[in-house]
């Protein structure tokens, strides 16, 4: 019921942005709504229900399983019109796993009432995927924190209400025991935003510098040195979104072929009676089912508090490279129509094609799967 309620959000609010979402990003003016149009779908999003349905209900959430959301992103990620259901769910989790009794009421419930927006800085210049090449540093000073440091591909940084901040606070242990996570907010001296980086696809990041950022003591998030697990809560959740993200762009590029086939013809023959497409249409079909099945999987294996980093990193890489497959078939059975700004199409590769780097590129997350089954772990 709740995935034909959002199919439903889908169809009737989002799909008819996505003509004017595609001509502001072919005019150069970015992937965004208009506030107008923003405002009316957080209205009509908040009156269905669709608010906090994974937050905890003493904070006015529904309290869904991650097995839910699967069902929830798959129908969200069919569109290209860039809205997310507040509050965004990797965030709002790692929120859950560590705030106390005063961050949940002055950082928590705002969030999942949609009242603000947050951010998170994890990556850095030069460090990549790998948390151990962290720099930003955290030192105590009285009942403060110093911070100083860089972050970089940070969305929402400019405008994010408070942003979550990853940084060393013993230099020593390092990612082992020695990284913590802070709650900056917007507008604290010394967190600057140093320049709004544009992505493919009409999106951006920024990157900011920490320049003796004082930070109150109380806005440790979770306890000092142990900010690595609850990270990794953060970046699980993204993964398992951005894979059901992949199966629903996946799934509406499949219906588009199946769609279109029998209607064009070449050399006297409809393309839906040609061999490749229909292999293209045979091989989709069954990878997309494959990808569905093994994300639910792992959605059951979380709900059930197992351990699934071997199962995370695999979604993460099939379903990424998978849905950016069909959507370069879908894009090859159009022809030179599959080239244009005047389909979703391009606009779904280029996301795919950002979503095969960020939270771990594909190769890191086939190395992780690899490691874990060699046991070569160090």
């Amino acid at each position: 019921m709740l995935k034909d309620l959002v199919q439903k959000f889908v169809r009737d609010e989002l799909m008819p942005l996505e003509a004017g979402v595609m001509l502001r990003e072919a005019e150069g003016r970015g992937l965004g709504l208009d506030a107008a149009d923003y405002a009316r779908l957080e209205a009509k999003a908040h009156e269905l229900g669709l608010f906090g349905l994974d937050a905890p209900e003493d904070v006015g959430g529904s309290d869904l399983p991650m097995m839910a959301m699967v069902g929830v992103e798959e129908e969200m990620g069919r569109c290209i019109t860039p809205y997310t259901l507040p509050p965004d769910s990797p965030n709002l989790r790692m929120l859950i796993a560590t705030v106390n009794e005063r961050q949940r009421e002055a950082y928590l419930a705002p969030y999942v009432a949609g009242k603000t927006v947050s951010a998170i800085g994890i990556s850095e210049p030069g460090a990549g995927s790998d948390p151990a090449g962290m720099t930003t540093s955290a030192v105590r000073d009285g009942d403060d924190w110093v911070i100083n440091g860089r972050k970089i591909w940070i969305s929402r940084a400019a405008d994010a209400d408070f942003t979550i901040l990853m940084a060393v606070t013993n230099k020593e242990k390092g990612a082992r025991g020695g990284m913590s996570a802070f709650l900056v907010d917007k507008g604290t001296p010394g967190f600057n935003v140093l320049r709004r980086i544009p992505m493919i696809a009409g999106a951006y990041t920024y990157e900011i510098a920490l320049e003796d950022c004082r930070v109150e003591g109380w806005k440790l998030l979770g306890q000092e040195g142990a900010g690595f697990a609850p990270m990794q809560i953060r970046l699980g959740t993204r993964r398992i979104q951005m894979a059901a993200w992949s199966i629903g762009m996946a799934q509406r590029a499949l219906d588009m072929i199946i769609e279109y086939a029998p209607q064009r013809k070449t050399f006297g023959m409809p393309l839906s009676e040609r061999q490749a497409i229909q292999f293209w249409v045979a091989e989709a079909a069954t990878k997309i089912h494959a990808t569905r099945l093994m994300t639910y999987d792992c959605a059951w294996k979380i709900d059930q508090g197992r351990d699934v980093r071997s199962e995370i990193s695999m979604i993460k890489w099939f379903a990424t490279e998978m849905a950016y497959e069909t959507v370069d078939r879908a894009m090859q059975t159009f022809g030179a129509m599959g080239m244009t700004k005047e389909l979703p199409l391009q606009l779904m590769q280029a996301k795919l094609r950002t979503m095969r780097i960020y939270d771990g590129p594909t190769e890191v997350h086939k190395w992780v799967v690899a490691r874990n089954m060699l046991g070569t772990r160090r």
